[in-house]
């Protein structure tokens, strides 16, 4: 296996020991991913915030080489999730086209960073 740390994310990486993806054979498989600012803050405004967090996937799966499109499985966890699901379903549509990937969404309590509504953690088929 290969790890993959964007240089944006090292601090984060480095500091909670893990890294953003890791590619195994023709999969990249990200760790979950937050819609968080380089502080770390996350913003107050859950659009915001689920733009942010396919913002910085994308950075990972680019990282990997791979992208949106190379998605074959989502799971997405969710603070809040019947009140934000339909702002999330159209933040997601923005960057994931037809065909989607297998996605399961799941409702928690809380999540690493406080404030932080959504993770996203994929698996992509790295393209070539």
């Amino acid at each position: 296996m290969k790890t993959v740390v964007p240089a944006w994310m090292k601090p984060v990486c480095d500091a909670y020991a893990f890294p953003a993806a890791v590619i195994d054979g023709e999969f990249v498989r990200c760790s979950g991913v937050i819609g968080f600012k380089p502080d770390l803050s996350v913003s107050s405004d859950p659009a915001a915030q689920f733009t942010l967090a396919f913002e910085n996937l994308e950075s990972v799966l680019e990282e990997a080489g791979a992208g949106f499109a190379d998605v074959v499985e989502m799971n997405t966890y969710h603070v809040g999730l019947q009140a934000h699901m339909q702002a999330f379903v159209a933040i997601k549509n923005q960057f994931m086209k037809p065909p989607y990937p297998a996605w399961t969404a799941i409702g928690i309590t809380e999540l690493a960073l406080p404030g932080a509504l959504v993770e996203i953690q994929v698996t992509a088929r790295r393209r070539g």
